[in-house]
């Protein structure tokens, strides 16, 4: 505590208020209304909620501590209380933990439950209310909290419910003024003050009639001063350990003192960290000169210089900029437009607060800027860059990119985001930057990427986002309108009409089969009379583009070969006729979110072409993926088996080869054709990648090796590696990416024992080959890291939720080893790939054990 004198005590310290944290639920007020006549039609369940009950409801409240988006207390729960006139629980409740303990972030999420039913309770309303005020003072007294309707209160840091928000009315005016009195801050006059809070009574009785809001009383403790919040001193923290006290009694003054200021053990809170240093930000206006002198324009680095601008250049897009670093880049800046390579770090050097810096960076001297690369550009597109003068540069530049790398691109939707809180006197311009309309023009001209594109929007449009769908759909009002202009547009909106209509038809006979308790083969039955049927126009139709692959025509689906898969969603097998009398398998899924293996296929897809820009084939096939809407999509079907069932009814994987490519006469090649042994060595090196697809086998088996490795692919077990009779090895189910995996301990990259003696044990020419390809693959694919890894950034804003709000970017950075020499990242590379743990093969054989059980 803090002293005017020895008996004037002004304020309390929390880190002397021992107490264990209390508080006192007081009442709810406020007018619950029935749901509407017409509601209740819609919705018969809504009939036994509380509110539509005559007289007042069951309700109870629920309350729980949370801090940093974690809890500290388990929920607690008021007492049952039959209310007749109001609902008034006056019950204190106390948490397990003391004010000292509380850190400055601390919050009570208090949820206000009705009955809906047996058992099951719907939230009237939430609040979040924090203990600690903008001076960081413990609240007391009474407190009114605003319910957010039908919402469960939300614990998180930036909460969605907040108790207090912006707007005052009358009665929180009122209340402020009480809270004075009572701490004794408005001078007290018995007559005047009966007048007043009768008066206060009868507007606080005409404002809860007239609110439409509910509000939820609570009572803080009083406390005879204000509570400031601070942190207990290092060496008074007590011990949780029976042992440490004897051994501290050891420690000398020097030794304690030591632990006291070490700053990776204790932290210490700085309230203007985030401000900017008035000091340095002089030193940065004096540094750098504005006014683009001859001088300026002249300077040339030497030797020295140069090489370091050299490595500053060739930082990872994610690495930030020292000031010092800044302030060269900045000095050569002039110097510099002529590298390709110098406009991402220049633009993370200009002072974007600063309108004199962002006028000549942005006007002056990105115009000069020669031709950047095509990933840099991706780098500009992304969350970091919000002026649509340095976006419009960089979709420019796009321009240059061919269709297939177009289709990987998303909206600039963060920067949309930014837009909206745009201030008029910043000098950053917030206008268009074109991208959508250079995507739409690509759209319009590239019938194929057309046709993606449209069912990219489809997808966008369809979420609960309600302004995201907005954005999306005048993009797509604006693509249609394009389509119309262009040459045969009336016929290119009509086979996207029958396009959408194919998808409606499979998808609600999707869902019916998914939601069905027939038996399997029922299924099929009724699937296979569906197709049949020729009221469905699905047995044969027009030629139509299919939406999975547009550049194939189907004039209908064959009902005789189609079927239901034996899984939990079961997803449709179907069998389409080519316009040219080929056949077509896919699989139509309903209840997944297929937007995440869309993802990471595009993804395989731009590592192959990479890979055989630099003559390397590793035998990939990516296979196509589209997903028609939120929960719903179709995928190519590859006639494969696992390598689980193939080691079930082979015994090896060389055994499944050798019994469809058999070639007695080979040598070296284990009595299987060489071609095949050839296709499944290098697929597997397509594992590197761990994160795609896997679709071929032999020497397919490099190439997936090493891109499930850079992309994290997770939950990697026998059943979902797949093989195919021409020795193409893939992968399937790519629910678990960029370094997500439900296993423990999982390794990096995953070489299991059944691939490695296809190829003939580690001792093997083939062998050493996939080990080989697996080491030039991941080489050239980490001289394209920057083009990867600003094409994953931008997909962090694909609102896909397992890679949405995560540091995917830092996840797929560390696999590059981008901070090693090139040999030493291959010598890492391959102490990943000869770790091939025995606990890895303990995790399939649990998983082979739980799917027999299951089945």
């Amino acid at each position: 505590m803090d002293k005017d004198n020895r008996d004037d005590f002004t304020f309390a310290k929390l880190k002397d208020l021992k107490l264990p944290v209390t508080f006192r639920i007081s009442q709810l007020e406020g007018t619950r209304h029935p749901k509407p006549f017409s509601e209740i039609l819609e919705h018969p369940e809504l009939r036994f909620h509380g509110v539509q009950q005559p007289g007042f409801s069951d309700l109870y409240v629920t309350c729980q501590l949370v801090a940093e988006n974690k809890p500290l207390t388990i929920p607690f729960r008021t007492s049952f209380k039959s209310f007749k006139k109001d609902y008034i629980w006056n019950e204190w409740i106390t948490l397990p933990i003391r004010y000292c303990d509380l850190p400055l972030n601390s919050q009570i999420t208090f949820t206000v439950w009705d009955i809906a039913g047996p058992r099951t309770a719907v939230p009237v309303g939430g609040t979040t209310f924090r203990l600690f005020g903008k001076k960081w003072t413990l609240r007391r007294g009474k407190h009114r909290l605003l319910l957010w309707a039908d919402k469960e209160a939300d614990g998180s840091t930036e909460t969605t419910t907040p108790s207090k928000v912006g707007t005052r009315d009358e009665m929180g005016r009122l209340e402020k003024l009480v809270k004075k009195y009572e701490r004794g801050d408005l001078t007290k006059s018995d007559w005047l003050d009966a007048m007043a809070f009768r008066k206060m009574g009868e507007i606080h009785a005409s404002e809860t009639e007239k609110s439409k809001n509910l509000y939820l009383y609570i009572d803080m403790p009083r406390f005879d001063f204000p509570v400031i919040f601070s942190e207990p001193d290092a060496l008074s923290i007590p011990s949780t350990s029976a042992t440490v006290p004897t051994t501290v009694q050891t420690l000398s003054s020097s030794t304690s003192s030591a632990i006291a200021s070490d700053t990776h053990i204790w932290a210490v809170l700085d309230p203007d960290i985030a401000k900017e240093n008035p000091v340095e930000d002089k030193h940065r206006r004096l540094v750098r000169s504005h006014r683009s002198s001859p001088y300026d324009r002249e300077l040339k680095p030497n030797a020295k210089i140069r090489d370091e601008l050299s490595e500053i250049l060739n930082y990872a897009p994610s690495q930030p900029l020292k000031s010092e670093e800044k302030d060269l880049i900045w000095k050569f800046r002039f110097y510099l437009t002529r590298d390709r390579r110098g406009l991402t770090k220049f633009l993370k050097s200009v002072t974007w607060r600063d309108p004199s810096e962002v006028k000549q960076a942005v006007e002056e001297l990105l115009p000069q800027w020669t031709e950047i690369d095509i990933d840099d550009a991706l780098e500009l597109l992304g969350p970091g860059t919000v002026d649509s003068r340095v976006r419009a540069f960089a979709v420019k530049q796009l321009n240059r990119a061919d269709d297939d790398l177009v289709q990987a691109l998303k909206f600039e939707s963060t920067a949309s985001d930014q837009r909206s809180a745009r201030s008029t006197s910043s000098a950053i311009s917030y206008d268009d930057s074109g991208l959508a309309d250079f995507l739409i023009g690509r759209a319009v001209r590239n019938l194929i990427l057309g046709n993606r594109f449209y069912w990219y929007l489809m997808v966008e449009v369809s979420l609960e986002d309600r302004i995201m769908a907005k954005m999306y759909g005048r993009v797509v009002y604006k693509f249609m309108g394009k389509i119309l202009e262009a040459e045969n547009g009336v016929e290119r909106r009509d086979v996207m009409r029958r396009q959408g209509e194919l998808i409606e038809t499979l998808g609600k006979r999707a869902k019916d089969i998914r939601t069905s308790k027939d038996p399997r083969p029922k299924k099929i039955d009724k699937l296979r009379a569906f197709l049949a049927d020729s009221k469905n126009n699905l047995a044969s139709m027009p030629p139509l583009p299919l939406p999975l692959n547009a550049r194939i025509e189907v004039t209908g689906i064959i009902a005789e070969k189609s079927g239901v898969f034996k899984s939990n969603m079961f997803p449709m097998l179907l069998y389409f006729q080519g316009a040219d009398g080929s056949e077509y398998p896919l699989i139509f899924k309903d209840g997944d979110d297929m937007r995440q293996d869309q993802l990471v296929i595009q993804l395989f897809t731009l590592m192959d072409r990479l890979l055989r820009k630099e003559n390397l084939d590793l035998k990939l096939t990516p296979y196509d993926v589209l997903a028609t809407g939120p929960l719903q999509g179709m995928a190519q079907f590859i006639p494969s088996k696992s390598i689980a069932a193939i080691v079930s009814e082979n015994g090896t994987l060389l055994n499944y080869l050798r019994a469809n490519n058999p070639d007695e006469g080979s040598v070296g090649t284990f009595g299987v054709e060489p071609s095949v042994i050839d296709t499944f060595v290098r697929s597997c090196g397509e594992y590197i990648a761990q994160v795609l697809i896997g679709m071929l086998l032999m020497f397919d088996a490099a190439g997936y090796c090493v891109v499930t490795y850079l992309l994290g692919v997770g939950d990697r077990h026998l059943d979902n590696l797949l093989l195919a009779p021409d020795g193409h090895f893939f992968h399937v189910d790519f629910g678990y990416i960029l370094g997500r995996d439900p296993k423990p301990l999982a390794p990096p990259v995953k070489v299991c024992k059944e691939m490695v003696d296809a190829m003939g044990g580690v001792q093997s020419v083939h062998y050493a080959r996939f080990k080989n390809f697996c080491f030039t693959a991941f080489t050239i694919l980490r001289k394209s890291a920057n083009l990867i890894l600003n094409l994953v950034t931008l997909m962090v804003d694909a609102n896909i939720p397992h890679i949405k709000h995560r540091d995917v970017h830092e996840q797929v950075l560390g696999k590059f080893c981008l901070d090693l020499t090139e040999e030493q990242a291959i010598e890492h590379f391959e102490k990943l790939l000869n770790d091939i743990s025995p606990f890895t093969a303990v995790l399939d054989r649990m998983h082979d054990w739980a799917q027999y059980w299951r089945s």
